[in-house]
């Protein structure tokens, strides 16, 4: 991860995304009067999204993985602690925002990792998370990440609810990639190639132009929700 978060085309365009997300959340937080917001990023691997979160208040980061947090440490970004998503070693409602990006896929449990992120959220604080969608899209990626699960829209809103979160925005994302992404597992399933990881299909030439394509959804995403897509991002709010 290391390695290939801040070139590769999927990183690079999910940023970007998920920063104008973070952007209009902070502009609703301090309307409502928190001038000096909190965030902790749940999972924050190697520090890619932790460095993004930054920019806009004091990011704080947790994740399972000693060796990610080296890595962290490694680039400047001191603030981290080793943890689990669903026991969190923080005190309850210490946050204005919480996200979890890919993250709560990997949990066993999964609504009691969105309970655990509302317990350490303030009342009327964000949690915004971003997560696979369509079992179907299934491919080598889920197996080497250890996913559980890839989420149809309807299943994470049962469960953000079951977790009492309320949900504010709901689209999906990455529509521009679905066919090629779509075809290439249908295509790996029945030929039974297996790359080491989906990262490594792929032209680094190209990676600035992809990434360009992808982020370039935040625009739309401003404006409107998509249909379909590769992922899901949603922004709820502890009331």
């Amino acid at each position: 991860m290391r390695e290939v978060e801040d070139k590769h085309w999927w990183y690079v365009g999910r940023r970007r995304i998920i920063e104008s997300f973070v952007k209009r959340i902070f502009e609703e937080l301090r309307a409502e009067g928190k001038t000096e917001p909190r965030i902790l990023d749940i999972g924050c691997g190697t520090g890619g999204n932790l460095e993004s979160l930054s920019k806009f208040g004091k990011a704080e980061g947790v994740d399972i993985s000693r060796e990610a947090l080296d890595y962290c440490r490694a680039r400047g970004l001191h603030n981290v602690r080793e943890g689990a998503a669903e026991t969190l070693p923080y005190a309850s409602e210490s946050f204005d925002l919480v996200t979890g990006l890919d993250v709560i896929e990997h949990l066993n449990d999964d609504v009691a990792g969105l309970r655990e992120m509302r317990r350490v959220l303030r009342p009327g604080g964000r949690l915004l998370v971003f997560v696979p969608a369509f079992m179907f899209l299934w491919g080598v990626q889920d197996d080497v990440s250890h996913h559980r699960r890839r989420y149809a829209m309807s299943e994470l809103m049962k469960k953000l609810q079951q977790a009492d979160m309320k949900v504010e925005r709901a689209s999906y994302a990455n529509i521009a990639f679905f066919g090629p992404i779509l075809l290439g597992r249908l295509f790996m399933r029945l030929t039974g190639i297996r790359p080491a990881s989906e990262n490594n299909i792929n032209i680094g030439a190209f990676n600035g132009l992809f990434g360009g394509i992808f982020g370039a959804e935040s625009w739309w995403l401003n404006k409107l929700d998509l249909p379909f897509g590769v992922s899901i991002i949603c922004v709820a709010k502890r009331i």
